[in-house]
């Protein structure tokens, strides 16, 4: 049983890659990652230390765009990330001007996820399985995608939101959210994330009061965030509003009632 590594490939210490894995020319990969059975790492691939990348994943495939035309492009991994069975991460393109795809830190991409040309995916992020990114999306740090949800290109997720499995995500989804149903609405703050992770009762208080206003008050979403502005300052209150807006594709919606159940 033999894989196939390009000896041009730059390969990190204590890296094992199991048989019948394909390292192309131009890969890199950090120390002490595994690369599992039938994994393939086309030119482009950039991996971090300490991953794992399972069999049949297929990491800086071309993009699936009709704009692309050869151009030497990345798919970036961060350090101690996960890449499971089948997942597909396809390099960057010129036309975005960015050249590079981008998988964060400490997260953990399930089983046949896609992730197109050109997204930014941010640190500790759970995609869950079958998660479908078109191209140039962004999903911030310690956001999590629930299994099976579709993301239209240009879809950004802002950090530690939350959106149920199956969603189909066509407007931007603003920091700290609680997202389900369909169409896709806002069903209040992740609450049980954020203190998970070390937010205190006052913060937390304080994105609800920003989220109260943008949600709940009755005016459009410029109003909202004007109202918003007079809060009192905060790192959590200049990020929504600034997420907001920078938004191109619009904020999801509240909900018209009733509780909104987010599930992986």
């Amino acid at each position: 049983m033999m894989n196939n590594v390009h000896p041009e490939a730059k390969i990190g210490a204590n890296v094992v890659i199991e048989p019948f894995a394909t390292v192309h020319k131009d890969v890199v990969v950090g120390d002490g990652t595994w690369i599992g059975a039938n994994a393939v790492l086309m030119n482009g691939t950039r991996v971090g230390k300490n991953c794992r990348i399972y069999p049949g994943a297929v990491i800086a495939g071309e993009p699936q765009d009709l704009k692309f035309k050869g151009e030497p492009s990345t798919a970036e991994i961060g350090d101690n990330t996960t890449i499971r069975e089948y997942v597909t991460v396809n390099r960057g393109t010129e036309a975005s001007g960015k050249l590079r795809t981008v998988v964060g830190s400490n997260t953990l991409v399930m089983s046949y996820v896609h992730i197109a040309h050109d997204c930014c995916i941010g640190n500790n992020v759970i995609l869950a399985g079958y998660v479908g990114l078109a191209g140039e999306l962004e999903v911030g740090d310690w956001a999590i995608i629930g299994g099976g949800a579709l993301a239209h290109q240009f879809v950004r997720v802002g950090e530690h939101a939350m959106i149920s499995g199956g969603a189909r995500i066509g407007k931007d989804v603003p920091p700290y959210v609680l997202a389900g149903h369909e169409p896709l609405v806002y069903g209040g703050i992740n609450v049980i994330g954020l203190r998970r992770r070390g937010y205190t009762a006052e913060q937390v208080e304080r994105i609800h009061d920003i989220y109260r206003t943008i949600y709940q008050s009755k005016l459009n979403v410029t109003q909202a965030c004007e109202e918003a502005a007079k809060l009192p300052a905060s790192a959590e209150r200049d990020g929504i509003l600034s997420f907001i807006g920078s938004s191109k594709r619009g904020i999801i919606r509240a909900s018209a009632g009733g509780k909104v159940e987010v599930e992986l």
